[in-house]
């Protein structure tokens, strides 16, 4: 089966005056029909550059050097800024990170939502498009009135679950939530997710859900994309990868969970990200690898490989084990 999304060694740069700052390098994955990807690592790892190169929103000084996004056969980085802008919430959309900063305090929500459909050229009357603004509500679970109100009036479970109507307005094919919940409490975060598994559920949705919380992930996606250093270091069945962790970095994150057996212990990840400015050939998460062998040393960058079926992972202790 054809993926829905295929991007293709993708990289974003950002330049500076000390050089490029490479926030995605070489990224490459699929996403088919229906599927819900999980892509997760640490904070400065690229997934939020990664969700913006997808919605082609990156702004100097980034800019996307190399690669291709391919939906539905089309390659969204060749396009003009004109089809790319009708090309948002009819195909792809974003449910952003902060609700708050992404609607308007001085609009009411009604008219936030109506103003994607027209600039869409949807074509409704004031009775239907009210209808339509009803219903998209009440497909996140809010009341028919919050329509009315304005962002400041609504909780943030509230305006996290307008973003989602937003997003869905259009009945796009693909749906990228950057940490959709991170600003929520847990009993609302799990409200949310349970939201956004339904409708992907009910409009056959394709889903890539960006986050940094293993656990989160565990819950709501089928596949996982580990991503460290601007890179993708391992991809594979969520159930799998958390059975059977292959990248060090990978079993790194899965034991910082916590458990019942050890209860008030904080367990983190020895040393600091490195930085991406200038970065060196190699493997980066060799100065914190735990299990870093001879050939870690030397300046080959580790490459993505199928190590058995469906998981890929790119590091040196696997590079024989085709």
């Amino acid at each position: 089966m054809e993926p829905i999304l295929s991007v293709r060694d993708l990289s974003v740069y950002y330049y500076t005056e000390k050089g490029p700052v490479k926030a995605v390098d070489h990224v490459s994955l699929d996403l088919q029909q229906g599927m819900r990807l999980g892509l997760v690592g640490e904070s400065g790892c690229g997934k939020s550059t990664m969700a913006m190169a997808l919605m082609r929103l990156i702004r100097p000084p980034g800019r996307i050097v190399h690669g291709e996004v391919l939906l539905d056969g089309v390659d969204l980085v060749k396009l003009s800024d004109e089809e790319m802008r009708r090309t948002r919430l009819s195909k792809i959309a974003l449910i952003p990170q902060g609700a708050m900063n992404s609607l308007n305090p001085v609009v009411r929500i009604q008219e936030q939502i109506v103003d994607g459909l027209l600039d869409h050229d949807v074509v409704l009357s004031k009775s239907e498009m009210e209808a339509r603004v009803k219903e998209l509500l009440e497909s996140v679970e809010l009341d028919p009135r919050v329509a009315t109100m304005y962002p400041h009036e609504l909780s943030g479970g509230m305006k996290q679950r307008v973003c989602v109507a937003i997003a869905i307005s259009m009945h796009p094919k693909v749906i990228i939530a950057d940490e959709p919940t991170s600003a929520l409490d847990v009993v609302v975060q799990r409200q949310v997710m349970e939201t956004i598994r339904r409708l992907q559920q009910e409009l056959g949705l394709s889903i890539i859900l960006i986050g940094h919380d293993m656990g989160l992930m565990a819950q709501s996606v089928d596949y996982l994309a580990v991503m460290y250093a601007g890179r993708l270091v391992e991809i594979g069945n969520v159930e799998d990868i958390f059975l059977q962790p292959l990248h060090p970095y990978t079993q790194l994150l899965i034991s910082t969970l916590p458990t019942l057996e050890v209860k008030g212990v904080f367990r983190g990840i020895p040393g600091i990200t490195p930085t991406l400015l200038n970065a060196p050939e190699g493997c980066l998460f060799q100065p914190r690898c735990p299990k870093a062998i001879d050939a870690c040393l030397i300046p080959k960058t580790p490459v993505l490989k199928e190590v058995s079926f469906s998981r890929w992972v790119a590091c040196h202790l696997y590079e024989d084990n085709r």
